[in-house]
């Protein structure tokens, strides 16, 4: 992939970022039940928390320095992200969502900070681990919606995911790659949102 459209990918990404919302929307919150608006909804979910937006962009970047194939462990969160959300759908309830989407934040941010390489298999898995209980977060708040506009839910939750993975790969490939400090300093920032998420758990 060239440097332009990595660029333009990240800056798009990034462009929508709404970095001071920490909370998750209200469950109950109004949304259109059609596929369109549903999936529209759905699409931009992933970018309305910090948390959300910060386990995302961190697994591209760290993915994309040091994990080969990089598109691996990516591609594990979208799909257990997927299944979590199914899970939240269908009323699973699981123990410790919040506390552990923060430890994914601190994790994968302190990740990104020392550039800690690991087989592609193991930070799948890790990246997997985290992603389901993400998803399941999202399967909640989105819950209530059914036959294609779920489906419409489903697949918009999916790609604003894996938008937010390419703009870390590209941030990490373009940008973090060159610069180390930055490196360090954007893993050791998310390491520290996430230690301030488990802090307001406490």
């Amino acid at each position: 992939m060239q440097a332009k459209p990595l660029i333009a990918t990240a800056a798009a990404a990034l462009a929508a970022l709404p970095l001071a919302a920490l909370a998750h929307p209200a469950a109950g919150g109004a949304h259109s039940h059609g596929l369109l608006d549903t999936a529209l909804h759905a699409f931009a979910h992933p970018f309305t928390g910090a948390d959300h937006l910060a386990a995302m962009v961190a697994v591209g970047a760290w993915s994309a320095l040091t994990v080969r194939p990089a598109w691996r462990a990516p591609a594990a969160f979208v799909a257990l992200l997927v299944a979590g959300a199914l899970a939240g759908f269908a009323g699973l309830a699981l123990p410790g969502v919040e506390p552990m989407i923060a430890a994914s934040v601190l994790v994968l941010g302190l990740l990104l900070a020392l550039q800690k390489k690991m087989p592609w298999g193991a930070a799948a898995a890790l990246a997997g681990v985290f992603a389901f209980f993400h998803g399941a977060a999202h399967g909640y708040e989105l819950a209530g919606d059914t036959g294609l506009a779920a489906f419409g839910a489903l697949a918009g939750m999916a790609l604003g995911s894996a938008v937010l993975h390419l703009a870390g790969m590209a941030l990490g490939r373009v940008v973090l790659q060159r610069h180390r400090l930055l490196t360090a300093l954007g893993g050791a920032a998310t390491a520290a949102l996430g230690v301030f998420m488990l802090a307001r758990l406490a």
